[in-house]
């Protein structure tokens, strides 16, 4: 097994895009990147941290490798806003890719120049690729977030 983290705005959108694929066997949301130690959700979205929310994926290689898990994070945000995702404002919110083993690194780097030169944006991919760091599990609350919400709602039909 290997691990991924990806920041791509509110990370409970990102968990959920990457919960579906065949090969992670599991997700967990929280922070990294940050100056921080073990902050909390309130402490993120105050913008005092500098930590980006992020997806964590633990995969199996065999069945999903990381240049198609790199594939679903560029098609599930833009890369081209700097601190924002839709409505979601922020450096808690930035495009990052962070590895966790030098191969990522240079698995990231190439894909990033390789969807630059897609024609797909008119502006810059202002994605950062960097090196784990520490990472703050949040909440249970937040763990599988949109999973739950749907079968509470599914529950009170």
């Amino acid at each position: 097994m290997e691990k991924a983290t990806f920041g791509a705005g509110c990370f409970w959108g990102v968990e959920a895009a990457f919960q579906k694929i065949k090969g992670v066997i599991s997700t967990s949301v929280g922070y990294m990147g940050g100056h921080f130690e073990n902050p909390s959700y309130l402490d993120v979205v105050s913008r005092i941290t500098g930590h980006a929310e992020v997806a964590q994926l633990e995969y199996d290689p065999n069945i999903v490798t990381y240049d198609e898990l790199l594939k679903i994070f560029w098609n599930i945000h833009d890369p081209t806003s700097l601190n924002r995702q839709g409505p979601d404002r922020g450096e808690q919110y930035r495009s990052v890719i962070f590895y966790h083993i030098p191969k990522q690194a240079t698995i990231a780097r190439q894909s990033k120049q390789k969807m630059q030169l897609s024609g797909k944006y008119e502006r810059p991919i202002v994605t950062e690729i960097k090196p784990k760091g520490a990472y703050w599990l949040a909440s249970e609350e937040h763990q599988q977030y949109l999973e739950k919400k749907a079968n509470l709602e599914a529950n009170q039909k």
